[in-house]
């Protein structure tokens, strides 16, 4: 709490004024940076009723100082899920398993960013059909680099689930970004392999583009909203060809991004 109150007394734009330099923290994924997502994902023909599948992913990023060389930056997504039921023209609402990734990473950044850790699910699914609800883990990386209006990365890892359900699930998170003075345009598909379905079964692979802008609440508050569309090229039976996505990611600086501004700013 007292942390949170301390990096509002000094908003990041204070610091960082042009939105292309608030853009390309919020598309760093190990920017030491607080910052608070909320991505809203939807299958738009979902299951035999063909009716919408949405996940919305509730997805704070905080990072923690390990000594002056390394930040541990601690991802956590909390999926709340809306599954369309397979033998009625009716859905069901609950929470599904949270997922969470640490990565060490180093604090001063370079000319190819990254950052290499662990991802482990947690057992939270409120009901079946909203996940195993079982323990997981595996290895997860972040590799990016950003030269000129460009940031260009992935994210990816694979989990193994241990219990009755038995799980293998790989996701890449690609994304390119090309930011011009006040927007930005963006491509970032969410790649999925359940590498215990069939063949024809097992991938998930998107294609599409997305639109984004660095806003400023009262002023101050940095405020990265953006909007994407989605075209199933690969998908299991069960998905519909069209995805959207829409973010809200509220953004915060740590102590050691302030200080680091500071010292930018003053050179």
């Amino acid at each position: 709490m007292f942390i949170v109150f301390t990096v509002i007394a000094t908003p990041l734009s204070s610091f960082a004024q042009t939105e292309g330099a608030l853009a390309k923290l919020a598309q760093n994924p190990v920017a030491n940076l607080y910052s608070f997502p909320f991505q809203n994902n939807t299958n738009w023909a979902f299951g035999p009723f063909e009716r919408p599948l949405n996940v919305l992913n509730i997805q704070p990023v905080i990072p923690i100082p390990l000594g002056e060389k390394v930040n541990l930056i601690n991802r956590i997504i909390l999926p709340v899920i809306t599954v369309p039921s397979f033998i009625e023209e009716s859905s069901t609402t609950g929470i599904g398993d949270v997922l969470y990734t640490a990565l060490l990473s180093p604090a001063k950044a370079s000319k190819v960013i990254w950052g290499a850790g662990f991802a482990a699910q947690l057992p939270t699914a409120s009901d079946d059909e909203f996940g195993s609800g079982e323990f997981g883990i595996g290895p997860s990386l972040v590799v990016l680099t950003m030269f000129n209006q460009w940031v260009i990365g992935a994210i990816t890892n694979n989990v193994w689930t241990f219990g009755e359900v038995e799980e293998n699930k790989f996701l890449v998170n690609p994304f390119v970004n090309y930011n011009f003075p006040k927007w930005y345009l963006t491509t970032a598909p969410i790649i999925t392999a359940n590498w215990n379905s069939d063949n024809d079964q097992r991938w998930l692979v998107p294609v599409g583009l997305g639109l984004g802008k660095i806003f400023k609440l009262g002023g101050k508050l940095p405020l990265n909203m953006n909007a994407h569309v989605y075209y199933n090229a690969i998908k299991p039976e069960v998905y519909g060809d069209i995805e959207t996505r829409f973010t809200m990611q509220f953004m915060l600086p740590s102590k050691r991004l302030r200080e680091q501004l500071k010292q930018q700013a003053g050179n």
